[in-house]
């Protein structure tokens, strides 16, 4: 099972740059970056309920499990 990061998905709905978020949420906008191409490898919940309030959805909305091939 692969977790797929949607994060870029919920920006565009929202109309919302990537620096805009960084600075709201207070994290850099590399980590964010980082975050957004799924080059992290775990992610803290404090960061994670930061970004669902900013973007006002569920975790489950920039997360998505996807069975590998």
């Amino acid at each position: 099972m692969q977790i797929i990061v949607r994060l870029d998905v919920m920006l565009a709905k929202r109309k919302m740059k990537s620096k805009d978020l960084a600075e709201h949420i207070g994290i850099s906008t590399q980590n964010l970056s980082l975050l957004k191409t799924g080059q992290v490898r775990g992610i803290r919940f404090e960061t994670l309920a930061k970004i669902c309030a900013a973007l006002e959805c569920q975790p489950g909305d920039l997360l998505e499990a996807v069975p590998e091939e």
